[in-house]
């Protein structure tokens, strides 16, 4: 029951987190985030579903083709009514080589066929671990001018300066939305290699989840200063 990652849930949870961006901070551009990822959830969801079913239609077409290939050799030898007859070991060499050859084609053909199902899931997956990824960079820059340092030590603004209207405690729960959708955007990459056992989608999950919890480190080191400057 608690041994794998439960897709509603997960949806559920992001669900509840927009909710609360959008009551707390109405007119920001996270709570717009917050909907593209719960949107992008849901697509997952759909995605997960369409990964883990076998394709039946392209495996019988892929046995089919898969048995054809392997037949026509099979065949040939079948109606192979000529003698052949060698003469010295090189024409020996050479017909063996010549078949092992035959082989290696044939092998690499029906492995191309087998191989169609997963590499057609692998790039749907990998799409979609690439939209996370993106996301993931853009709740990294919304948290990115968000100084603790302000709020902690004000001093004169610049021309330049960003506009700051947030109270400590608001800026504390903004980091704290950034720092939770980071973990949920994991949590839906992750939601890929649960349904497809792919090296690469593995590969590519795994940074995902390195670089949410990179963004996720800086967010509470602002959180940290923020929460010591009420202490």
């Amino acid at each position: 029951m608690y041994r794998s990652l439960n897709p509603g849930h997960i949806v559920t949870t992001i669900s509840r987190l927009r909710d609360r961006i959008q009551e707390r901070f109405p007119e920001s551009s996270l709570n717009k985030v917050a909907g593209e990822l719960q949107q992008i959830a849901d697509e997952s969801v759909a995605r997960g579903e369409w990964i883990a079913r076998p394709l039946l239609p392209l495996r019988i077409g892929i046995g089919l083709l898969v048995a054809l290939i392997a037949a026509v050799p099979l065949l040939a030898l079948a109606n192979l009514h000529l003698t052949m007859r060698l003469q010295g070991i090189g024409e020996f060499v050479q017909a063996i080589e010549s078949g092992v050859n035959d082989l290696v084609f044939v092998g690499i053909a029906i492995f191309f066929l087998v191989t169609i199902e997963i590499r057609l899931k692998r790039r749907r997956a990998l799409k979609a671990i690439h939209e996370l990824r993106s996301l993931a960079h853009i709740i990294d820059m919304h948290q990115l001018t968000k100084d603790p340092d302000v709020i902690v030590n004000p001093g004169p603004a610049t021309k330049s300066s960003p506009a700051r209207s947030m109270s400590s405690f608001e800026l504390s729960r903004y980091l704290d939305y950034c720092s939770e959708m980071l973990s949920l955007v994991g949590k839906v990459a992750a939601l890929y290699v649960q349904q497809l056992d792919d090296p690469v989608v593995l590969a590519a999950v795994d940074e995902i989840e390195d670089l949410t919890a990179g963004i996720s480190r800086k967010v509470w080191q602002k959180i940290m200063i923020i929460n010591q400057d009420r202490g």
